[in-house]
């Protein structure tokens, strides 16, 4: 079983019965047959996003907390601007 997150209520036997039969007798929400799960496409990606021509490496690094907060302030991806950043850095002062 997968680890669940914290304050989930799992329904017991009882209720688990009735929620199915409710499930069951809604004719909007019928179960697929075989022959439809055999055409279902899976939602999930199994191994992870593909795989990057480069990969980075997974570090340590201390930041300014001014630096950190800016950086975080800009959103989702704010580690791969720091990155692009330092790129920037290393290639304006022909760090090779």
């Amino acid at each position: 079983m997968p680890i669940l997150k914290p304050g989930t209520i799992i329904p017991t036997d009882e209720e688990d019965t009735i929620i199915t039969a409710a499930a069951l007798s809604d004719p909007d929400t019928l179960p697929l047959t075989e022959a439809e799960w055999k055409h279902v496409k899976p939602m999930l990606r199994v191994g992870g996003r593909p795989k990057a021509e480069v990969a980075k490496e997974r570090i340590t690094i201390r930041l300014s907390p001014d630096v950190l907060a800016a950086f975080k302030a800009t959103g989702k991806g704010w580690q791969s601007r720091i990155d692009a950043a330092l790129k920037e850095w290393v290639q304006e002062h022909h760090c090779h």
